[in-house]
């Protein structure tokens, strides 16, 4: 049987299990910092036909929608891997089911990102808006250069360029080649890449040169990541903002749900605002900590793969651990960026508290599947393929669309918020956090009217979080990260 522990589960090319990774924990040692290269890989082995077909037969046999694929796909049409399991996995895209989820990244990038977030970046997530011609900054990671050089939540980026003489307007920039434009112009995620940025914030206009280098991103912010707030009836809501679910990510939600059950607060606020996903065994642990009162016998998920790969289903229980809290009332923060394992959690939840829990924002992204990785390290290739999909105790799953209405459907509610960046996530003066807890009081409010997400796949927005033509393992995870 596969190991159930993550959305990414790794077997390697000869089919042997090994481990999770992808959006799942990996399969190896961390990759020191900086990465190494990888040995070139010989030429027999690692052409761009050999990892085509390599691809193909693991997707043939594994994917969860087999009905979606081509009846037969020529890769010599295709110049690149990329492109070719882009063709391959159109038909199921066309249907919303798998946008963009299956493909090759690399071996050493993912292992050092899910391990302990390390990537090579200014440390900022960026939101563009087309019709305007503006960039934000939604969020600063407190370890990368770009803290250091002054950013902060709220910013707008008003120009970039190689050199402090060499300014580009990012309305230039927008009006030339959209948000693409912004995103070459920031340069590609290696450290040593240098940049003269200039900003607004608060008021003041400031040009800074930061130059981006290699980093371990927080999962928890050290500012604003856990707090205990006032619910403004005299009584007191935990607040929690988890940025990705990776293997560090679990000491600081230990220690956030510590401190909840030591003060002896029971209505927490869990922002998952930009959080869009990665490993299971995280979120599996996000439930424990929910489910001080949960039975050995209560479910928490149910994993579903193909038919012919049914006997790796798996039911998983509750499993409450030392820190475990019984919460009386639960708040989810969400946009259309929170993905995957933030559905999941959420999902996971309202079987078993109904009418004490609600998604406060926007609708979520609507990814109920997982991919499981196939490794060839002699290319350092890993292949992630949508192979299965996650239900909660009631069955329910099928949210491509987002989560909102099937939250309600089951009994919990949604609320309408808006997420303000010229303000701190976790103030009470964010519009989502204050949302949140008004929700938890149980006032009246606007529901999510759950359409933001219907549409399929290759059309280009225009607006959200800024993309790189080319993400790297922690872009994948972090959209908006540069």
């Amino acid at each position: 049987m596969v190991k159930k522990s993550c959305f990414t589960m790794v077997l390697t090319a000869a089919l042997v299990l090994q481990g999770c990774g992808g959006s799942g924990s990996p399969p190896s040692a961390v990759a020191p910092s900086p990465s190494p290269s990888p040995t070139p890989p010989p030429s027999s082995q690692c052409t761009v036909r050999e990892r085509q077909l390599w691809a193909e037969r693991l997707i043939r046999e594994w994917y969860l929608f087999p009905e979606e694929l081509p009846a037969s796909l020529d890769p010599g049409q295709f110049s690149t891997v990329d492109d070719f399991i882009d063709a391959l996995t159109a038909n199921a895209r066309a249907a919303g089911k798998d946008r963009f989820f299956t493909f090759v990244t690399s071996i050493a990038e993912e292992n050092a990102f899910i391990n302990q977030g390390q990537t090579a970046a200014f440390g900022i997530r960026l939101r563009y808006d087309e019709a305007a011609r503006r960039v934000f900054v939604l969020d600063v990671f407190e370890t990368g250069p770009a803290f250091t050089a002054g950013f902060d939540r709220g910013a707008e980026l008003l120009a970039v360029g190689n050199s402090p003489g060499a300014l580009v307007s990012v309305a230039s920039l927008m009006a030339s080649g959209g948000s693409a434009a912004v995103s070459d112009a920031l340069g590609p995620s290696e450290a040593g890449i240098t940049r003269t940025l200039e900003f607004r914030l608060n008021g003041q206009t400031r040009t800074v040169t930061v130059t981006k280098a290699q980093f371990d991103i927080p999962p928890v912010s050290s500012r604003f990541g856990v707090q205990i707030l006032p619910d403004g009836a005299g009584g007191e809501v935990g607040y929690v903002n988890l940025r990705t679910f990776i293997n560090t990510a679990e000491t600081p939600l230990r220690d956030a749900f510590s401190r909840f059950r030591t003060a002896g607060v029971n209505r927490v606020v869990i922002d998952y605002r930009y959080n869009s996903g990665g490993l299971v065994r995280i979120a599996e642990l996000s439930g424990d900590l929910l489910g001080r009162n949960r039975l050995a016998s209560d479910v928490s998920s149910i994993t579903r793969f193909r038919p012919s790969k049914s006997s790796e289903n798996e039911t998983r229980l509750f499993r409450p651990v030392p820190e475990s809290i019984a919460p009386q009332g639960l708040a989810f923060i969400t946009t259309d960026a929170s993905a995957s394992a933030s559905e999941f959690v959420i999902n996971a939840m309202v079987p078993w508290l109904r009418g004490n829990l609600a998604m406060v924002g926007e609708d979520s992204f609507g990814k109920p599947v997982g991919q499981i990785a196939f490794d060839r390290a002699v290319c350092d290739d890993r292949l992630r393929v949508v192979a299965f999909q996650t239900e909660n105790a009631d069955r329910r799953g099928e949210y491509y669309n987002g989560l909102a209405s099937l939250v309600e459907a089951q009994g919990g509610r949604t609320c309408q918020a808006n997420d303000n960046p010229d303000f701190p996530m976790g103030s009470l003066a964010e519009p989502s956090t204050a949302r949140a807890i008004s929700a938890i009081r149980g006032d009246i409010c606007v529901p999510i009217d759950g359409v933001a997400n219907t549409a399929t796949a290759d059309a280009a927005p225009t607006r959200g979080l800024l993309a790189a033509r080319r993400p790297n393992a922690a872009q994948r995870e972090l959209p908006g990260l540069f």
